[in-house]
């Protein structure tokens, strides 16, 4: 399975964070780790996504393009993921 990180910036509104989560499991994708950063003098919020999937990455990059209240999504790297059972 193949991890990737996204890096997004968007509007922030209270629904934002729900839309994109949305979007990422609508496309098979596991939220391996998150982070948002919102400063309170900006109207914008920072997010870092971690997913796995073995599905194409621009699938979710092209979805979460098209969601309005996003500006940007930069896929900033991947790597493999041994899963053991």
């Amino acid at each position: 399975m193949m991890q990737h990180q996204l890096a997004i910036q968007a509007r922030f509104c209270p629904e934002i964070l729900e839309r994109i989560l949305r979007v990422t499991r609508h496309r098979g994708f596991q939220i391996c780790a998150l982070n948002m950063d919102h400063t309170i003098d900006s109207d914008s919020v920072s997010i870092e996504l971690t997913v796995a999937s073995q599905r194409p990455v621009n699938l979710l990059f092209s979805q979460l393009m098209k969601l309005v209240d996003v500006a940007d999504v930069e896929i900033q790297h991947k790597k493999s993921q041994l899963i053991s059972a």
